[in-house]
């Protein structure tokens, strides 16, 4: 029984990747305690603590802090390893890669031009969304958002956006958080794949002893439930503030409780739905807030960050004096985006580190560098051994200029430890080749390879083919969030009732980011320049400069100054059609005013001599001229 008990467990999840370090997998599979409390804190639930402690371990890597968390195990000695941020320039080299040049938010159809100088209603409605949408990036600093969250995605696996309504800003607000106070809450019989229905944000508050708190634990939540009724700020017996719902009196002296303006309840099934302005059919469920915190003295038990005791909650409260119990947040959806780094396993929720597959590879980079840090002290201050010295009681030091005194027979040998030092330096630069392997990123991504022995682009390329893969698989589990997100932002400035987005209809939009690869310029404008009109569109011609990293912030709009100028093409088309409306529209232009032509002043008609008198009888009778002179 003993012996059974004794034997290591081996587990496999999706942080066993680290299972290799004794420091987080003791024999039973678990963290080790001294190394990380925080992941072992009584509130912590079971499934979190080896995501969390592998959390700390990459950020000791990407902050070269890694020995440290070794020294819990194997001892002060290992302090001494070297380490020279190899793992945080990989994180930096794949962000960038990741994120491209730029990123650009579209809105499918924003950039039909239907050639007539006037877009329909649905293109005219894509623009607004898009011109809104970028503004509104511009104005929330979306870049520098997605470089916090990002960065945290690439090097930990997961990143975490939290988004809300500001009424003071009278925008969304976006702000990047750490995934490490993420704890959404995915039952057994849930699908990792689908994101749930509730979702906490918790940590630790220190004790601050000059203003009298103890050590607290803060938690947010995050839950779609089915809606319920109209909730005010209250107080309870213990003189907490909390919300309570509202209530009127009925005609016959009941209580009646009341539901929220606009709401339907249905009264057989008693369920009670609201119409969104973004939704065609009303809903029954809405988001709803809380944000509490407790002191960690009162939390006895087996609760965890899901099952915290609400008698010992304070509830915080809003600067407008809403209480953040269970507040109706009015929406339909969590605005919560889990970004994962990588495409999850089928059933799981979670990414996976750039770093997961190259820890091994750095941990040996640490101990070439460490013993080639040895190996230069000796080679830069050589090892001597003198012979026939003609005082042996003299201590010699190996110092400019210093002299030795010998005698007939005396010499002086030095160790040379050059070599040594030459196999370690080559022994580091295969490990580096060995880690940009296993990472898939090629020499000329990392900025480390010669152009001379370059033998042509092409084969350049064929280079960047790992690249290429490894990109494509980490945007695709991006694309989907960043469209969310921004879905999530169109619908909270509806709810919020901006007044830019009145009349606003949400669309479907991408974030499209920019080229990773270098790009030869001048080859894809001679494309363009060769290829327009002839084989490709202008519009396509665009998007091929655009992707090439030329400066063009609206494609629709250097179209239209590019046509503005083509005389020649606007001579052809008038020749085509005749109609100087159509070419003025083309240029983007107003068409001269057409004179009116004057009215046609014909000549009178002469009289015919041979054309009888119609006002004389025909039989010749009556009154007759002179015929003369009379």
């Amino acid at each position: 029984m003993g012996l059974i008990a004794g034997i290591r467990q081996v587990r496999i999840d999706v942080w066993s990747w680290l299972n290799y370090k004794p420091v987080f997998s003791d024999p039973r599979g678990m963290p080790n305690r001294r190394a990380f409390p925080e992941a072992l804190a009584s509130w912590v639930p079971a499934d979190d603590e080896r995501r969390l402690a592998s959390y700390k371990v990459l950020t000791g890597y990407d902050h070269n802090q890694a020995a440290e968390l070794a020294a819990v195990v194997d001892g002060e000695a290992a302090r001494d390893r070297r380490e020279f941020g190899d793992p945080s320039m990989f994180v930096d080299t794949i962000l960038a890669h990741v994120l491209g040049r730029e990123q650009h938010i579209t809105v499918p159809g924003a950039e039909d031009d239907a050639g007539d100088g006037a877009p329909d209603a649905s293109t005219a409605a894509a623009q607004r969304v898009q011109d809104l949408l970028r503004d509104w990036a511009e104005t929330e600093l979306l870049a520098m958002r997605m470089q916090q969250t990002e960065r945290k995605a690439v090097s930990l696996g997961d990143g975490v956006y939290r988004l809300a309504w500001n009424p003071g800003k009278r925008r969304v607000t976006l702000r990047a958080v750490d995934p490490g106070f993420y704890f959404p809450v995915i039952g057994e019989d849930d699908d990792g794949g689908e994101y749930p229905t509730r979702v906490h944000f918790a940590w630790e508050l220190p004790e601050d002893t000059k203003r009298g708190l103890k050590a607290r634990l803060r938690r947010i939540t995050y839950e779609l439930a089915p809606i319920g009724p109209a909730t005010g700020t209250g107080v309870d017996g213990k003189g907490r503030a909390v919300r309570a719902p509202l209530t009127v009196d009925g005609p016959d002296g009941e209580t009646t409780v009341v539901i929220g303006q606009g709401d339907i309840a249905d009264p057989e099934t008693g369920t009670v739905s609201r119409q969104y302005a973004w939704n065609d059919e009303p809903s029954t469920v809405t988001c709803y807030l809380t944000d509490a915190t407790w002191e960690l003295g009162d939390l006895k038990g087996g609760v965890d960050v899901d099952s915290l005791p609400k008698a010992s909650a304070q509830y915080a409260v809003r600067s407008d004096g809403e209480v953040l119990d269970r507040l109706d947040l009015m929406l339909d959806f969590i605005p919560v985006i889990h970004v994962p780094n990588t495409v999850p396993p089928a059933e799981e929720h979670w990414g996976q580190s750039s770093l997961a597959k190259v820890l091994q590879v750095f941990d040996e980079l640490q101990g070439a560098d460490t013993d080639s840090a040895r190996a230069s002290a000796t080679t830069g201050l050589p090892m001597i051994a003198i012979s026939g010295a003609t005082n042996n009681r003299q201590t010699y030091s190996v110092a400019p200029g210093a002299v030795f005194t010998l005698g007939e027979t005396g010499r002086i040998t030095t160790v040379d430890t050059s070599p040594a030092l030459r196999e370690l330096r080559e022994q580091r630069h295969d490990l580096g080749e060995r880690a940009a392997n296993v990472a898939r990123l090629p020499a000329v991504s990392l900025g480390t390879l010669d152009p001379s022995k370059v033998p042509s682009g092409y084969a350049m390329q064929l280079s960047l083919g790992p690249l290429d893969s490894l990109m494509g698989v980490m945007r695709l589990a991006r694309a989907h969030k960043y469209a969310l997100l921004l879905k999530f932002v169109q619908r909270l400035h509806l709810a919020g009732q901006h007044p830019d987005w009145a009349g606003v209809t949400p669309l479907p939009a991408e974030l499209v980011f920019g080229p990773y690869t270098p790009t030869d310029k001048a080859s894809v404008l001679e494309q363009v320049t060769a290829g327009v009109d002839k084989v490709f569109s202008l519009e396509t011609a665009m998007k091929m400069l655009i992707e090439a990293g030329f400066p063009i912030d609206d494609a629709a709009d250097e179209i239209d100054r590019i046509q503005s100028r083509q005389f020649e093409k606007a001579r052809a088309l008038a020749d085509a059609l005749g109609n100087p409306d159509e070419v003025a529209k083309y240029l983007g232009r107003e068409a001269p005013a057409q004179p009116t032509p004057p009215a046609a002043q014909l000549p009178p008609v002469p009289a015919d001599p041979t054309a009888t008198d119609q006002s004389q009888p025909a039989d010749g009778q009556g009154q007759q001229g002179s015929g003369g002179n009379a």
